[in-house]
């Protein structure tokens, strides 16, 4: 593996290897040592570390991992690690306003200007014609920020930037619809932007919500998400690599992905244990959080330009080596990941990887690989 400095070097906050797993786990799990060798297997050929959790009704929580959680000091990657949840924020995000819906506060087919302040709502196109469960369900065809390529260029020539949520918005104001409100599924981080700030407008502070009615109840003391200033200077979260080039170079960019995940809400900022994050999708999936209703409203697909089933209500539906699985992945600029539940084997699965998966490249191909041999193994 090579391995080189980023070209402006920056104070790095090196994860440390005193982190403190508080879920029981059965280390004695069956599949454990040959989960073991396969992820000894990816982090030999190149992957600078990986940490996997997974759950199943009969034998409980099994954590393991390998590899590096900072190649330079050569500290070992651990089950117990903080990582990056990316846009596995957004299954948290949906159920925080699910929760809402409960509660009476918030109408799934009700237009969204309907509880967004007017100067938020005013940067849409045809706010009136969006509904909550378009931003939900990716069929809004509000444009993605992310993708607007004067984001793209500040982020790259402002690599230690924290955006608030102003900026990210002027970056979809006046920028025409990608397509009929409704249609189809279309993937656009400024949905769940706008959830959150809608969120926020209608039941409070968002971060309060997700803490109060989802983190505490399920006892998740090892998630964080914009609960401080510094929160993601936990020393126990990973440090972060990109292959910028695609030419197997791994740059230390830790402090460019903490900058960058600070400034997103509702569609990334969780940093979670990989336990903490099966809690999370059990609790969901089993029942725990919202109504029998709202679970069914969550889990009914929509189908994607193809026409093929692609997301419920902040839920994935996808195939991974054959297998049906749903819940949602996560692509960062120094970190990448993966949080499902497979039907047909009753097995929960996280896996957490310190490296880039925007772009393609040899180390991004073998993430995918891994993910594919992960659920075929188990």
């Amino acid at each position: 593996m090579a391995l080189h400095m980023a070209c402006e070097p920056v104070d790095q906050q090196v994860a440390t290897a005193g982190c403190q797993e508080t879920t029981p786990v059965n280390q004695a799990y069956s599949k454990g040592d040959a989960l073991r060798q396969l992820l000894d297997k990816y982090t030999r050929n190149g992957l600078p570390g990986i940490a996997v959790a997974v759950y199943t009704p009969a034998e409980g929580y099994w954590t393991g991992a390998s590899g590096y959680a900072n190649l330079e000091s050569k500290t070992k990657m651990l089950g117990c690690h903080l990582q990056f949840g990316q846009s596995v924020a957004k299954l948290y995000m949906a159920t925080t306003v699910m929760k809402l819906v409960d509660e009476g506060k918030l109408v799934l087919d009700s237009p969204v200007s309907r509880y967004l302040p007017e100067n938020i709502a005013k940067k849409l196109t045809n706010p009136e014609k969006v509904t909550v469960r378009m931003l939900l369900n990716h069929t809004s065809g509000v444009p993605d920020y992310t993708e607007n390529t004067a984001y793209v260029a500040s982020v790259l020539q402002n690599p230690l930037k924290q955006y608030t949520t102003d900026d990210l918005l002027n970056y979809m104001t006046g920028v025409s619809s990608t397509a009929t409100p409704g249609a189809f599924v279309r993937y656009s981080n400024s949905n769940y932007l706008l959830l959150a700030l809608m969120t926020d407008y209608v039941g409070g502070n968002h971060v309060r919500l997700l803490q109060d009615r989802i983190l505490t109840p399920l006892d998740a003391r090892q998630t964080f998400y914009h609960n401080s200033a510094t929160y993601l200077e936990q020393p126990t979260l990973v440090d972060s690599y990109f292959d910028r080039f695609g030419d197997g170079k791994l740059e230390n960019i830790t402090q460019m992905q903490r900058a960058n995940v600070a400034s997103m809400y509702g569609d990334d900022g969780i940093i979670a244990s990989p336990t903490d994050y099966l809690k999370f999708l059990r609790g969901l999936l089993e029942g725990k959080l919202v109504s029998t209703g709202s679970l069914k409203e969550m889990t009914t697909w929509y189908n994607d330009k193809e026409g093929k089933p692609a997301y419920g209500l902040g839920l994935e539906k996808t195939t991974v080596a054959g297998q049906e699985a749903y819940g949602h992945g996560g692509a960062g600029i120094g970190a990448g990941c993966a949080l499902y539940y497979l039907p047909e084997k009753k097995t929960y699965l996280f896996i957490g990887i310190n490296l880039g998966v925007l772009t393609d490249g040899p180390y991004v191909r073998l993430a995918d690989e891994l993910t594919k041999e992960l659920v075929t193994l188990l």
